[in-house]
């Protein structure tokens, strides 16, 4: 998700245990925004929520560049899946975007993270805030069976600029479908005019209630749950907003009322 060369989390300054795998799948959601599917080693185990680490030049590991990308498969996947997006100037991304079927990547064989849903209080309504690319460990918790049980219902809010880029939409309509009324989907587009769809940041729709109108339900700290993952711009927001509603961080041993995606 993120092309920084200074990002910490991306960079490891040892030389990480890997393995080259192949891309097995490539979806085209825009022509900046696609889904890989990669073969999964034997042994390599993820909840929903857990980011991986994929580097590059495959042929010289030592020296290779990582980046980290959450992983929107289901923990019982055959295959490791994720969505990323050609960042301006990128030169990870770039190298990426050249690749195909059958092409091999390296991946790092351990699992990072700590954007669980476990890691969130029991609560009525989960909250489940994206933009962009964010939208990747909502999907794995989708698919995963059983992972939203805690809560009565949960609300997935993605935002994006274009229409275009609302990367899973029918597998989360459908997933809605068969909810019977517990989960609810609201698209948000920002550049674009769009039926069917909010407008606007996820932070001001919250202010002007338009958010929890359109979800018919509450956001506040008794009993709502918020995870939120996007770009940090919108992190930043989103904290400050709720911290000043009353939510409270999760930390280790002290479940909490919002949790983060912190590896950008």
């Amino acid at each position: 998700m993120n092309d920084s060369a200074t990002a910490s989390p991306a960079t490891p300054s040892r030389v990480p245990q890997a393995s080259a795998q192949r891309i097995r799948a490539i979806r085209r959601w825009t022509a900046d925004l696609w889904s890989l599917r990669i073969e999964r080693p034997a042994g390599f185990r993820f909840q929903p929520g857990h980011y991986l680490r994929l580097g590059l030049p495959v042929e010289t590991p030592a020296s290779a560049v990582w980046r980290p990308y959450s992983i929107v498969s289901a923990p019982d996947d055959e295959a490791l899946e994720i969505v990323l997006v050609r960042v301006p100037d990128g030169a990870f991304t770039s190298q990426l975007a050249r690749l195909g079927e059958g092409d091999p990547v390296l991946l790092e064989q351990a699992v990072f993270g700590f954007f669980l849903e476990s890691q969130l209080a029991p609560g009525d309504t989960l909250w489940m805030l994206a933009t962009g690319t964010g939208i990747g460990p909502y999907v794995s918790l989708l698919r995963t069976p059983g992972a939203l049980d805690r809560h009565r219902r949960a609300v997935l809010v993605h935002s994006v600029r274009r229409a275009d880029e609302l990367s899973y939409r029918d597998e989360i309509e459908a997933a809605v479908a068969a909810s019977g009324g517990r989960l609810h989907y609201l698209p948000v587009v920002t550049r674009d005019t769009v039926g069917g769809t909010l407008s606007g940041r996820i932070p001001r729709l919250i202010d002007d209630r338009l958010l929890q109108s359109a979800a018919d339900a509450a956001l506040e700290p008794t009993g709502s749950r918020v995870m939120v993952c996007g770009n940090p711009a919108f992190t930043t927001d989103m904290r400050a907003l709720l911290s000043a509603r009353g939510f409270t961080p999760c930390r280790r041993g002290s479940p909490g009322t919002m949790l983060f995606e912190k590896y950008w």
